[in-house]
């Protein structure tokens, strides 16, 4: 059986969707028997969300008239019968375009005027002021009125060479990549900067992104693009063209842009496109295979990627086929490989990445309340041995046995002192963790590198000034790692004491990975190197485009910063949560043994009544524990769905 990439990623919705709501009824069982804590509560909801709302981003990249537009129709548009993107001749896209879908905006093309290059904002800071935007209603029904709106991602504008300078499109100290002039000494620039496309198309709307770029001019004027956006895709499709194979352009996209980052989480396909300009009546289909494959492999060579790396396919004949329901066509086109690649290679990444999150959240979930469940059943256990101790005991024995667990009770309150002389300690600590990771931290480094960056001339100490600002950076997540392994080491100390004193079953969760964070960083200044060297110390001289590029790394930071953060805060609120729910677990038994004690002095009968009372709640603690056993072995022993075969 042929699935094509779209049914692929239905399945993956589908099975998204699933996950996400068995964990939202395994929390609304938990807080219906009283086995929710805020940490439990707190890392059910985040790996909710995270199921819900996780994105596979595939962005195309490309000089010019490559078919990048004409690709994604084939891929993901050949339903509507027609050309949805741009792609005829003389219409290319001129600004960024991204394709998603979010319920709580409506169908609409957002276009971002190119204006907003003259202010300061990050593109991140414009995407939050939607009143900036110019919004064009979409309706995804009509198939005619969607092409025709989406047509504006082509729109263009001419202006003056001080005005394209300003802009970032006109350097003077590089004519090669300026646009022409025509005979009034006007260039053409987009009419827009970013283009943000929303509607409910069955395959976004199950979590996929698509993400249209302009040619190299565009690329290289627009940092944020190629530091942040084109980074973070799960997979980048660079296109060249089978008839010419790898351009000097061509090499200058992949070699600036491309070629840092990819890993298995972050792949890049090249795709050979128009191979149909191979089809030769003269040649035979033999030596037509042979050309193609001497393009791949010569491609592949150039740029330095496997043979099998570069795909060839015809996107025209693809989309063509598609529509026509021309089989035989499909498969001369190459499309079908292409989807097994962005298949086999995305969807199934990410699907094992998100099981292996879920089975490491929910693993950690089901010892945390196995432990609860645990406390509860010795508590009973102890409960039930004293109760039935007290057969046949006079009363004065009985008031004897009250006073001893009402001393029990006064010695664990005052205990309760040394915990939280504990948490004070904790708390500054993690004050500390929190402010090296803060946004006022950042906000700090960024300041200093601006005003570094903000200097006219040529910067040829810029990659000093960006080196020294990463040194600092990854040593704060050190100083950050340190306070954690100090609080993680007074907390084990704590736990084990309780531990012993008490009959707690306390146990910290992992400390938090911050060095992986490390990493993360090396790949954010390892991006911004490309802009750093002499091809771009000219743009760099431009205080407008310096500032652009450290607002493009603020953001990029920022996340990762935001992230870092927030694996922190969940860590220490796990630990915290524990801890009190078995002191509150330990509470409420001081209560149970007394109330029962005050019951049998009551009543003579009182005695049996409470032992089967216990063992009445011991069974159901039993039902609890396989109940939890039922409901969360689905996501340690489901593996992500087999799909069916792309190709």
């Amino acid at each position: 059986m042929v699935t094509s990439f779209n049914e692929q990623i239905g399945h993956y919705g589908a099975w998204r969707r699933e996950f996400a709501l068995r964990l939202k009824l395994l929390a609304a069982w938990m807080k219906e028997h009283g086995l929710m804590d805020s940490g439990v509560e707190a890392r059910l909801q985040r790996l909710e969300d995270q199921m819900r709302s996780d994105k596979v981003m595939v962005a195309f990249v490309a000089e010019f008239s490559r078919g990048k537009s004409e690709l994604i129709n084939a891929l993901f548009f050949a339903n509507y019968g027609r050309r949805i993107m741009p792609a005829s001749a003389g219409r290319t896209t001129m600004c960024p375009t991204e394709l998603g879908f979010d319920a709580g905006v409506p169908p609409s093309l957002r276009l971002l005027p190119i204006e907003s290059r003259l202010h300061p904002q990050s593109l991140a800071e414009w995407r939050q002021a939607s009143d900036q935007w110019t919004h064009v209603p979409l309706d995804v029904d009509d198939a005619e009125q969607l092409a025709l709106a989406l047509e504006k991602v082509t729109d263009v504008r001419r202006v003056t060479q001080d005005e394209a300078r300003a802009l970032g499109f006109w350097h003077d100290e590089v004519p090669d990549d300026n646009p022409p002039m025509d005979a009034d000494g006007r260039v053409e620039v987009p009419r827009w900067r970013h283009a943000l496309v929303n509607i409910e198309h069955p395959l976004l709307a199950q979590g996929l992104v698509i993400l249209d770029t302009p040619g190299l001019n565009a690329i290289g004027a627009e940092p944020e693009l190629t530091v942040n956006l084109i980074p973070q895709a799960h997979a980048v499709v660079f296109l060249l063209a089978a008839d010419t194979g790898v351009t000097k352009s061509d090499l200058s996209v992949w070699r600036e842009h491309l070629s840092h980052g990819a890993d298995e989480v972050n792949a890049r396909l090249v795709v050979l496109n128009k191979i149909d300009t191979l089809w030769d009546t003269l040649s035979t289909p033999e030596q037509v295979k042979l050309q193609i494959v001497q393009q791949r492999v010569a491609s592949a060579e150039i740029l330095g990627v496997p043979a099998q790396q570069v795909m060839a396919v015809s996107a025209q004949k693809g989309l063509v086929a598609k529509i026509t329901f021309d089989a035989e066509l499909l498969q001369a086109s190459g499309l079908p490989a292409l989807e097994a690649a962005l298949g086999d290679g995305i969807l199934a990444q990410r699907h094992e990445i998100l099981r292996a999150v879920v089975a490491r959240g929910v693993t950690d979930l089901r010892n945390e309340t196995g432990r609860v469940l645990q406390v509860r059943r010795r508590d009973l256990a102890e409960q039930k041995m004293e109760l039935q101790g007290l057969g046949g005991k006079n009363s004065a024995v009985i008031k004897n046995m009250r006073s001893r667990i009402e001393q029990e009770k006064h010695e664990f309150d005052m205990g309760n002192a040394k915990i939280h002389a504990v948490r004070s300690v904790q708390h500054k600590l993690l004050g500390e963790m929190f402010a090296l990771l803060g946004s006022r931290n950042l906000k700090a480094e960024m300041a200093l590198l601006a005003a570094a960056m903000r200097q006219r001339g040529l910067k040829l100490g810029v990659k000093t000034v960006y080196g020294e600002t990463f040194t600092r950076l990854r040593a704060n997540m050190t100083k950050a790692q340190a306070h954690g392994v100090e609080i993680h080491s007074m907390l084990d100390a704590t736990f084990r004491q309780l531990n012993a004193e008490f009959g707690f079953s306390l146990q910290l969760p992992p400390i938090p990975d911050i060095p992986r964070y490390h990493a993360e960083l090396d790949e954010i200044e390892a991006s911004h190197l490309q802009y750093l060297g002499l091809r771009n110390a000219l743009k760099l001289a431009q205080p407008e485009f310096a500032e652009r590029l450290v607002r493009a790394l603020a953001t990029r930071l920022r996340a990762v910063n935001d992230s870092a953060f927030g694996e922190v805060e969940l860590w220490s609120k796990s630990a915290a949560a524990q801890l009190e729910d078995q002191l509150k677990e330990r509470r409420k038994s001081f209560v149970r043994r007394i109330d029962g004690i005050d019951r049998i002095q009551e009543a003579a009968g009182g005695l049996d009544e409470r032992v089967a009372e216990i063992e009445a709640q011991e069974a159901v603690l039993g039902q609890f524990d396989t109940r939890l056993q039922l409901l969360t072995s689905y996501f340690l022993t489901t593996a992500a769905p087999t799909l069916p075969p792309a190709a």
